[in-house]
């Protein structure tokens, strides 16, 4: 692989000039790799299915196992996502940008194909610089652990390039990443909110903000928790999943799927089904 590939961003004088050719790169339809607060995240346009299929097959896994998608601002949440409760709107106030992912139903009127999303969708706004100076000029990307489905997620950004070579256009290397432990993903397509997967964040500390969270007041009833897409489809970029029943959607959507593909951005559409992050126990993680 080309060194060429391989972009120095921890120079923030020539970060600029890298980010615009991988901005040009997700517009093209084109994979990036870029560091986040867990690990780093192969990503692709939200938008454009050609660009999620691509990246699917470069981590090796099919559509059952959707991507997250990532956000470069709270106010995208209601652009992507709606039946959105106060408790979540509470939790991402405290907690974004950070590592927390949530499952919620997606925007009907959104024209993408994540892959088999149930009609959720998994977003998270990661908290580190380059990931949000990246996604403030994109808009939401489609992301997942940026490694092969099966092996260790990518703490530096020649572990990235190492397992995926040439299938990506452009590497943005931002040091070490904080390290693979995953988001939390929180499920709240149900009568309640669930914790699918306790990463970073404890259910004490979520707790804190959304009491329903505490351990205490988990249920483990799945039936009291409802059939919510979000329990099979949570991966995160982390290398991590966290989908109880489907394998690997942090943020898949069936509903999605159901769309006509194109690449119409949320701004740009009615708001739809966007799915949950798709994560599979072996290997999702959000980045």
């Amino acid at each position: 692989m080309s060194n060429e590939q391989i972009r120095d961003c921890t120079d923030a004088g020539t970060r600029p000039g890298h980010l615009d050719e991988a901005v040009k790169t997700l517009a093209s339809g084109g994979l990036v790799v870029f560091p986040t607060d867990t690990v780093y995240g192969i990503a692709a346009d939200a938008f454009t299915p050609k660009a999620v299929t691509a990246l699917l097959n470069a981590k090796g896994r099919g559509r059952q196992m959707p991507p997250p998608v990532l956000i470069g601002d709270v106010r995208t949440l209601d652009g992507l996502a709606t039946e959105i409760p106060q408790p979540v709107r509470d939790l991402v106030a405290e907690f974004w940008p950070g590592p927390l992912t949530v499952i919620l139903t997606a925007q009907p009127s959104l024209h993408w194909d994540l892959g088999d999303t149930h009609g959720t969708v998994a977003l998270r706004m990661p908290d580190n610089e380059i990931a949000l100076e990246l996604l403030r000029r994109t808009g939401p990307l489609a992301v997942s652990s940026a490694n092969k489905t099966g092996e260790d997620a990518a703490v530096a950004c020649a572990d990235a390039a190492a397992q995926l070579g040439r299938a990506v256009r452009v590497y943005l290397d931002g040091g070490a990443t904080a390290g693979a432990v995953p988001s939390t993903i929180v499920d709240a397509t149900g009568p309640r909110l669930r914790i699918v997967r306790e990463g970073v964040l404890t259910a004490e500390e979520l707790g804190s903000i959304a009491p329903e969270l505490l351990p205490e007041n988990q249920v483990d009833d799945e039936a009291e928790a409802g059939d919510s897409g979000g329990e099979d489809i949570i991966e995160t970029a982390d290398g991590e999943s966290a989908g109880a029943e489907a394998a690997d959607s942090e943020l898949t959507d069936e509903g999605a799927r159901e769309t006509t593909p194109d690449e119409t951005h949320p701004d740009e559409t009615t708001p739809d089904e966007t799915e949950p992050e798709g994560t599979d126990t072996e290997d999702a993680t959000t980045p």
